[in-house]
């Protein structure tokens, strides 16, 4: 089974253009906060991991935006652990507004010391999503 999160997100005025259409930008923020919640929901987070000396960078950022937000939409963010090898984290995420389907995405992760090297993943970030 893999880890999975919802997030709500309220799209805020800060993060649309003057005709109130969420910005693209906005979308690696919105893909970030549902990391950092599913990250939570496994009985971690981003604090605990970088006192340990682990760091995840962004190596790959994808987006696919299929139809816009608007400013004051309510939107469910579903975040899912889809890979976890060695030294790298991938997530995927379906952003939707209702039954609505307004973007896809995936990010693949490198997991780094305190140094930038690279190092293994820890067990508490595997879930259930290694690979073989």
């Amino acid at each position: 089974m893999c880890m999975t999160a919802e997030t709500e997100i309220r799209v805020r005025y800060v993060e649309c253009d003057p005709m109130g259409v969420a910005h693209h930008t906005s979308y690696p923020v919105w893909f970030e906060m549902g990391r950092t919640e599913l990250l939570r929901s496994s009985g971690t987070d981003y604090a605990a991991l970088e006192r340990d000396g682990v760091f995840l960078a962004v190596v790959s950022l994808d987006v696919r935006y299929l139809k816009p937000a608007r400013y004051d939409d309510v939107l469910t963010l579903h975040t899912s652990l889809a890979s976890c090898g060695r030294v790298k984290v991938e997530h995927h995420y379906v952003l939707r507004r209702g039954g609505d389907t307004l973007s896809t995405g995936r990010t693949v992760l490198a997991c780094l010391d305190a140094n930038g090297q690279l190092r293994a993943v820890p067990d508490m970030i595997r879930g259930d999503a290694s690979e073989a």
